[in-house]
């Protein structure tokens, strides 16, 4: 599928704690343009990430739509529907992943009447769907284990304890691109309007 609508390749940022970094510090264009969601040149404050539609978006699997509440931390409710997929396995795959982003995108549809879900939005979602997938689990089928996944949304941490190891496979966009492909094609996704206005920082919009 071919999706209209550039956005900057940022993605998968964890709600931890606001932290300075001198900008030389920090490499590849994800997390440059993670500095844009601050007023400070030079510092990147996770909790400014909550700007809506500069890499928060709607639809997310763990936090509810800006127009509904607070979309900056974790919330079980949104999660259930991830937290519950694929009954029957104690694993996640790239089938139950699609179905997962339909669901959770079904229900911004019925609840948020300022949903934003254009293909800017569902490529982000699904290059996050791949990421837990392939770090949780074995990035080249996309199987990762339940608990390993509830355990990195809910606790916000890696489950070292619980026996997760760091995959030998290095992840790369080919690995995710691959994984993406099969999300997508059981996320049943259309857009629900056209390319949004670009935010691209605290008081800047194109």
């Amino acid at each position: 599928m071919e999706l209209g609508c550039e956005y900057p390749k940022a993605e998968w940022l964890l709600n931890i704690s606001t932290f300075r970094w001198n900008i030389r510090h920090l490499g590849g264009p994800e997390a440059t343009f993670g500095l844009l969601s601050s007023a400070a040149p030079d510092t990147l404050n996770l909790n400014d990430l909550v700007l809506h539609s500069l890499i928060e978006h709607d639809a997310s699997l763990s936090r509810v739509d800006t127009a509904l509440g607070d979309s900056l931390h974790f919330n079980e409710h949104q999660f259930s529907i991830l937290a519950n997929s694929n009954p029957g396995v104690d694993y996640y795959n790239t089938t139950s992943a699609g179905h997962v982003q339909r669901d959770v995108l079904a229900q911004s549809i019925r609840l948020n009447p300022n949903l934003i879900n254009t293909p800017k939005e569902f490529k982000i979602r699904t290059r996050e769907s791949a990421f837990y997938l392939s770090t949780m689990g074995d990035p080249l089928t996309g199987i990762a284990p339940k608990k390993f996944v509830q355990i990195l949304f809910r606790e916000e941490r890696l489950p070292i304890a619980e026996g997760w190891k760091k995959s030998k496979t290095l992840i790369t966009a080919a690995v995710l691109g691959a994984l993406q492909t099969v999300i997508v094609a059981n996320s049943n996704w259309t857009a629900t309007q056209a390319c949004e206005t670009q935010i691209l920082g605290p008081a800047l919009t194109l």
